[in-house]
Order: structure tokens, then C-alpha cells, then sequence
């Protein structure tokens, strides 16, 4: 009879790792803050400054100027995530990056309770770099509480994800009352507040994390190779740098063919693209370079998915306010209730669908990462059919029924639990562990990417209609989920079989655990 005493990080709840639910809970009271604030962002830009608002005086913005900014602010609140993960990576490893951000974060929404510009600026800036230190590290930490090969860890990811979009949900239910109630500020400080309580939760919860995100230094390991150390071989490298070269060139043209933010975007993005060629270049194994190659081919459907799906946040919430029939039982529902529908229906089916997939993999069907990214592409498409027949029903009637609304948002959501949980899951089984963080950010890059092109394709809809572009994002998604379904047979064979082993692991096996080194 064993006596072996279970120690707090192994131990399970639910069939999964406490320690999930430490990160769980973490992340849903940073997404609440981010969201809630995310919320009111523009509307208090463009309030007036006279105070005429019930709810306080606003910046007195321009709906462009605000909409400019806010495209900015949320890109770069991903893109963030890059130099977060390197942090993580070479200086503090995961655990410590995570307690830095939210700390930052604390301040950040602190300062935009104050009614200052500089205030108001400052707390941007702020909010930005802790969700550039938390939000790829956080995610690095939950698939470093499983063992390679445990399949648990999918349905772990869309346990998490669970916790996004209930800060998601609570925050848009929320926080606008406190505004009606009590001002612009007042919405801002339970931000503030709601990520003090993430703060002592991580803090609390330490005990469950013990072996996970902890930094690992090099000890005089000859294969550790300093970020520095790649940029200087860039310049022994002429194929690399040739290629570098090209997108320099290109980011010059952008800075003054566009204008200087968007050189300075390309600029930065040159700059992380030879990092990745050069971390390619270093990989000491083919079936490194291959998994690692299949990673970046799998940020392209990334950078698809969320260019499509964000419409939601830009062209679908204006078509909601101006277009669509909102009168339920004689009350006009408000539009920005309909943004809670995502986060409601992600509640509902995150765990079934992950439910589903696991249940395919253990029968021998197709279940494999990219082909459920695929099909998310192809489902999400789908849901902007909806909105073709919305559109329609507005050209012949002058207003479209709601119904059209929740179809779409109902299939947007299930194409987005095939995709984003799953993505991030993924990261965790391909990235190479001294660059795992580094992938992260590298990821969530990639949605802030997505987030600008869903800014770009949303405001073309003034020159070509709405019919046009929810038809021409029909045809475009559904033909790239294709694409990548048609040439799943050698992706697969790229990853050299890293998820066809996975399977249920006994309580013994599931110890959390560090990434696997390449």
C-alpha cells in the first residue's frame, strides 16, 4: 500500500490540474479588466469634454481619431506579447513575467482613473505592457501543468479559454452600468479593482505552480544561443539576410507610402521575421526546423481567422446599431448586448466541442491541430453567410431580423473554439522550449495583425457595401480553410508525429512539467 504523500501542484480537480484553475481564474479577472476597459474606450473619446453626458466628460474626440487610436492600442497590445515572451524566455521565466504584468496592470488602470490626458495616455501605455507580460506566459504556463502526449491538455486549453470569455461576458454586463451610474472613471477603477483580485488569486494560488514557468538559465550550454547572438550571425548569413534585406526595403516604402506607424509596425516586424529565420537557421535537428516551419504555417490561418472574426467588434456591431431590428417584446435590446452573445456561446460549447475532439482522436479519426483550425476558418465563414442573408434582407426591407445575428455569432463561435483554444495549445507541443514564451507572443502578434486587417476590411465596407464584403469573407475564408484541409497530409508529416501519441495518462504521468527541450 502506498503512504506517498500528494503534493499541492499534483494535486487534480475535475480531472485537471489545480493549477489550471489558479490560471483559470487569474485570467478571467485580466480579462474583465481589459474588456470592461476595451468597452468604453472609444465611447469616452469621442464624448464631449462639456460635460453634457450623463455619464461625465469625455476626451471630445472625433469618431476617426478615436477609432485610430483604438486600432493602434489594440494591435499593439498583442504585438507586445513578442518582446513579453522574450522577457519570459531569457530574464524571468514565465511565473515571474505573469506577477510583473499584473502588477503593471494594477497601475495602468489606477492611472486612468484620474481624469488628466497625461493620465489617460499613460494608462494605455501601461495596460500594454502588462498584457504584453501576462498574456503570452499565462498561456505558456497552463500547457507547461501537462505531459507530452497527455490529451488532457486540449481540453485544458478550452477550460482556460472558459475564463476569457467569462471576464469577457461579466465585463459587458457590468461595467456599462457603472458607467450609467457613476461616470467614465468609475468604469475604469473596477477595472482596476477586478484585476487586483486576478492579482491575489496568482498570488494565492503559488502553491500549485511550483514546476511551472520557472525561469531556466543556460548553465553553459553551448546549444543556448542569446537573441543577440542570432542578429549578429544574420550578418554571416547571405540568404538570410537577403531576405531580411527585401522586407527592410519594404517597411521604408510602407513608412512613406502609408505613413510613419505603419513603418515603424513593418520596421518592428522585419526585425521579429529575422528572428524567426534565424532561430530556423539555428534548430539543430530537421524535425525541429520542420514542427517549427508548421507553427509559422499555422499563424497564417491565425492571422485569417481573426480578420474575419473581429468584424464583430467594427463593421457587424455598426450594421447591429443602424440595420438590424433589436425590438424583442416591446424593449429595444442595447447593441452592445450582442457582443456578450460570443463569450455566452463559448461558455456553453467550449468544453463539448473539446469533448467531441478528444473523443475523435481516441476512435482513430481525424482529429489532428490543423485540421480543427481549418475547419474553424471554414465554420467561422459560414457564419458570415448569415450576414449575407442579413444584408439581403435590409436591401429589400430596410431592416434585417436579429435572428441573423445569433446565427452568426453561434457559428463564428464554434469556428473559433476549433482555432483559438487549440492554437494555443499547439504552440505549446511544437515551440521549442528556450523559445516558447518568444511563439507566444509571436501568436498573439499574429491576432493583433488579424485585429488591424478586421479594421482595414471593415472600413472598406463604406465604398463597397456590406453585402459585398460579408460575401467576399464567405468566399475567402472558406476557400483557405480549404486550402490548408487539401495539404493537411504533409503539414502533419512535418510535425513528425508529435500528437499522434497523445493519450489519457495516469495521475502518476500527468505531474506538471516543464516544455520538453528541442
Amino acid at each position: 500500500m502506498s503512504t506517498s504523500v500528494i503534493k499541492p501542484h499534483q494535486k487534480e480537480l475535475f480531472g485537471q490540474p489545480i493549477g489550471l484553475y489558479i490560471l483559470f481564474l487569474t485570467e478571467m479577472w485580466e480579462r474583465f479588466s481589459y474588456y470592461g476597459m476595451r468597452a468604453l474606450l472609444v465611447l469616452y473619446m469621442t464624448t464631449s469634454t462639456l460635460g453634457d453626458d450623463a455619464r461625465g466628460a469625455g476626451l471630445g474626440w472625433t469618431s476617426k481619431e478615436a477609432l485610430a487610436l483604438y486600432g493602434w492600442y489594440t494591435m499593439l497590445v498583442y504585438v507586445m506579447s513578442i518582446p513579453g515572451g522574450m522577457i519570459a524566455d531569457k530574464l524571468i521565466g514565465q511565473k515571474k513575467a505573469v506577477l510583473l504584468g499584473a502588477i503593471v496592470l494594477c497601475i495602468g488602470h489606477g492611472v486612468l482613473v484620474l481624469t488628466d490626458i497625461w493620465a489617460f495616455y499613460t494608462g494605455l501605455g501601461l495596460v500594454i505592457l502588462g498584457v504584453g507580460l501576462l498574456k503570452p506566459n499565462i498561456s505558456t504556463m497552463v500547457g507547461g501543468l501537462y505531459k507530452e502526449g497527455d490529451i488532457r491538455r486540449d481540453k485544458g486549453f478550452s477550460i482556460f479559454y472558459i475564463g476569457i470569455n467569462l471576464g469577457s461576458l461579466l465585463a459587458t454586463m457590468i461595467v456599462g452600468g457603472v458607467v450609467a451610474e457613476w461616470g467614465w472613471h468609475a468604469g475604469f477603477g473596477l477595472a482596476g479593482i477586478v484585476m487586483v483580485l486576478g492579482l491575489i488569486n496568482y498570488l494565492a494560488g503559488q502553491k500549485y505552480l511550483i514546476e511551472v514557468g520557472n525561469f531556466i538559465p543556460s548553465k553553459n550550454d553551448e546549444n543556448e544561443v542569446s537573441y543577440g547572438s542570432l542578429y549578429s550571425k544574420l550578418f554571416s548569413s547571405p540568404k538570410q539576410l537577403t531576405i531580411v534585406g527585401i522586407l527592410f526595403i519594404a517597411s521604408i516604402y510602407g513608412w512613406y507610402a502609408l505613413e510613419w506607424g505603419f513603418g515603424l509596425l513593418f520596421l518592428f516586424l522585419t526585425a521579429i521575421a529575422a528572428l524567426l529565420i534565424m532561430i530556423y537557421k539555428e534548430l539543430d535537428s530537421q524535425v525541429f526546423k520542420d514542427r517549427f516551419l508548421v507553427l509559422l504555417l499555422s499563424f497564417i490561418m491565425v492571422i485569417i481567422f481573426w480578420g474575419a472574426f473581429e468584424q464583430a467588434g467594427g463593421l457587424m456591431n455598426l450594421y447591429t446599431d443602424t440595420k438590424t431590428d433589436r425590438m424583442l417584446f416591446g424593449w429595444e435590446i442595447p447593441t452592445v448586448m450582442f457582443q456578450s452573445l460570443n463569450a455566452g456561446f463559448i461558455i456553453i460549447f467550449a468544453t463539448i466541442v473539446a469533448s467531441i475532439w478528444a473523443k475523435r482522436k481516441l476512435k482513430g479519426k481525424e482529429a489532428s491541430s490543423l485540421f480543427k483550425m481549418a475547419l474553424g476558418i471554414i465554420i467561422m465563414g459560414f457564419g458570415f453567410l448569415f450576414m449575407v442573408f442579413a444584408a439581403m434582407e435590409f436591401d429589400k426591407s430596410g431592416t434585417s431580423s436579429m435572428i441573423w445575428l445569433v446565427l452568426a455569432y453561434l457559428f463564428h463561435t464554434i469556428g473559433e473554439l476549433c482555432i483559438s483554444p487549440v492554437a494555443l495549445s499547439f504552440i505549446t507541443k511544437l515551440a521549442p522550449v528556450k523559445y516558447a514564451s518568444l511563439m507566444m507572443g509571436v501568436y498573439f502578434a499574429a491576432t493583433g495583425l488579424g485585429n488591424k486587417v478586421a479594421g482595414i476590411v471593415g472600413e472598406s465596407a463604406s465604398e463597397y457595401g456590406e453585402l459585398t464584403i460579408f460575401s467576399g469573407i464567405v468566399v475567402f475564408t472558406v476557400v483557405i480553410g480549404l486550402l490548408f484541409i487539401a495539404i493537411l497530409k504533409p503539414l502533419k508529416r512535418l510535425t513528425h508525429g508529435v500528437e499522434e501519441s497523445e493519450r489519457v495518462l495516469k495521475n502518476e504521468e500527468a505531474e506538471g512539467f516543464e516544455l520538453a527541450d528541442n
